[in-house]
């Protein structure tokens, strides 16, 4: 019998919080039988040696995000 995968509990473009920061959710997929999500932290303040590109996404379990 195959399980079926519950609904994900995070939407594209949600604000969510994770141990270490505060984020949006930009995408989602299914990963080994639960959802894994692309979050986009907010950007502080600029530092002195400015931006290096993507630094502010990461990627997390469904387990690891509070809504």
């Amino acid at each position: 019998m195959l399980a079926t995968l519950a609904e994900p509990r995070f939407r594209q473009a949600q604000k969510v919080s994770f141990l270490g920061g505060e984020g949006v959710i930009q995408s989602y997929r299914p990963s080994n039988g639960t959802w894994t999500y692309l979050v986009e932290m907010f950007k502080g303040p600029e530092p002195a040696f400015g931006r290096l590109g993507q630094e502010t996404m990461v990627l997390l379990y469904e387990t690891e995000l509070n809504g």
